[in-house]
Formats: structure tokens, sequence, C-alpha cells
């Protein structure tokens, strides 16, 4: 007897053609007799919003939940949306591609079938994704500061200008070593995940996402010298803002945070990782080629 796998369904609520991938996907799980935890958001969304009619095994309205395997619906936003959510519960990740690049993402709707089959054989691998841990610390008592926004990132987590004037100042430090100071409109430091989303878009380079590295890279840097850092994973990142406007954001994975430039902050490599499924054909470099056309050479 086929074993009953319990499934946990992450989506976009903003994007209504997705309705008929979502009503395929549900109808191959139910056909396989599995267990389908859904979003509370998301399942409001395609019940109210969408007019589809299902009765899922449960509604997943925190984070205490289980379930063998995490489905993500949508692009790599909603992706990284699930990945928080799932968090230190070891459970795999796969994602399904209706947004637009879909990095994270690989698998399209008319792959869902495949997929579906590919997740119930088990023919699939699982990469470990290091994510970053991020902590506040009050600069002049060196207390750490709790409660600060959500604490990890898949993808990276940019320290940027508050307002669209002046630049700041990043003072940075490795390991409690002095590195430089950034003259910037901000850094982003990244996870090698993260290394073909916003760094990339700002020069950043490309890492492997199994190599055990992060890497620091400024946004609009006001000197010609300063280029991206990459470092070792197992190294502590300080950094002390200072800006005209006493205030400073920190975007992780894309969620933002504002605050005041006497809270320093530190990232480290978190206590655990995110794991990915990955099909067997869909290796990272195929990704870069296809989604990125990376290489490409369209010369006559």
């Amino acid at each position: 007897m086929a074993k009953t796998l319990k499934f946990a369904l992450f989506g976009n609520i903003y994007q209504p053609r997705k309705s008929v991938a979502v009503q395929k996907l549900i109808s191959l799980l139910d056909e396989r007799m599995a267990e389908l935890y859904i979003e509370k958001e998301f399942y409001a969304f395609l019940t109210e919003k969408m007019q589809l009619e299902f009765k899922p095994a449960g509604i997943i309205s925190d984070d205490n939940f289980e379930a063998d395997i995490a489905i993500s619906m949508g692009g790599d936003g909603t992706f990284l949306k699930a990945a928080s959510k799932v968090g230190n519960k070891e459970i795999p990740i796969v994602g399904i591609n209706i947004g637009r690049l879909g990095f994270l993402t690989d698998t399209t709707p008319e792959e869902t079938e495949t997929l579906v089959n590919v997740l119930y054989e088990g023919n699939y691998e699982v990469e470990h994704r290091t994510v970053l841990s991020t902590k506040f610390f009050n600069a002049e008592t060196n207390e750490e500061i709790p409660g600060y926004g959500y604490p990890f990132a898949l993808n990276d987590v940019a320290v940027l200008k508050h307002d669209s004037s002046s630049m700041i100042s990043i003072r940075t430090s490795i390991n409690d070593n002095y590195l430089v100071t950034y003259q910037a409109d901000g850094i982003v430091v990244a996870t090698p995940t993260g290394s073909t989303a916003y760094s990339l878009s700002v020069g950043g380079p490309i890492l492997e996402p199994t190599s055990n590295t992060f890497e620091i890279t400024p946004v609009a840097s006001h000197s010609l010298n300063i280029r991206p850092v990459v470092l070792r994973d197992d190294c502590t990142i300080r950094l002390q803002v200072s800006s005209r406007s006493h205030n400073y954001l920190v975007a992780i994975d894309g969620r933002s945070y504002s605050y005041p430039e006497n809270v320093e902050l530190q990232i480290k490599k978190g206590d655990y990782k995110v794991h990915v499924i990955k099909r067997q054909n869909r290796t990272f470099f195929h990704t870069l080629r296809h989604k990125m056309m990376w290489g490409a050479d369209n010369r006559d």
C-alpha cells in the first residue's frame, strides 16, 4: 500500500490566473489520497475570491504544523515566504512557478503531474541551503534588542538608506576585524541562494548554492575601488550605520523594517538549513542557462 503523504501548501494571493494550476494540483493529490494542509490566507483567497470548492485536511494558521513536503505556488517571493513558515522544521520545499522568473521555483504548471509523480517516487534530490541569522544590538550598551522583525533570511539581508536623498555610511567588521566603511546607498549580504537575486542585480558574483560562503555587495557605492567580497559562512558580520536622517532600512528577504542609527546589526549563519527539492535534471547550472540566459550568444 502506498504511503500517505502530508503536504503543506502555500501560495501567492495576488495572481488570480493560478486557480487552474491549483485545481490541477489539488486533484492530483486527491487521487493519491494525500493529506493536504493549506495556509489560511491562501485557502481564503482560493475559496472566497476564486470560488474553488475543496476541503483540505487542515488549515495552517500559524507555524505549528507538520508535513512531509511543502509546496509553494507562485514566484520566488512566495517560496521565500514558505521557507520562513517552514523555518527549522526540516520539511523539504518544492516550488511551482506561477510568477515571472522563478529561479527558486523551477517547475512550471504544465509539469505539475510530473512533479507529483516524482515526489511520490522519491526521484529527486534535496539541497541544503544556508540561511542568514540577524540580531540587533544597542550601539552604546552592546545589549541585544529582541523582537526586531523576522530574524532569518534564505536569500539576503539588505541594509539601505531610508530616503532617496543622501547615501549612508556602513562601518563593517568581520569577526571583530574592521573591513571598510561603505559610503553607498546600501549593501547586500547574500547567501549562495540569494547570490542570483538582489546581489546579482547590483553587480555581485554568482555563488554555487551549496558552497559554504556569503557575499557582501555594495549598492551604488561612492567609490571606484569598492568591490563585492566573498566570505566563509562561519564569519560574523557586524554593521554600524550612520545617516543624515538618523535611521535606515533593513530588508530581510524583501521585508523591510526601519531602525534608528544607534542600533547595530549582526549577521551570521543560521542554526538550521532550508531543504530544497530539486528534480534530478534541474541542476543549478541548468537553471542559470534557461532562466538567466547565462552564456547565451545571440550573434549570427
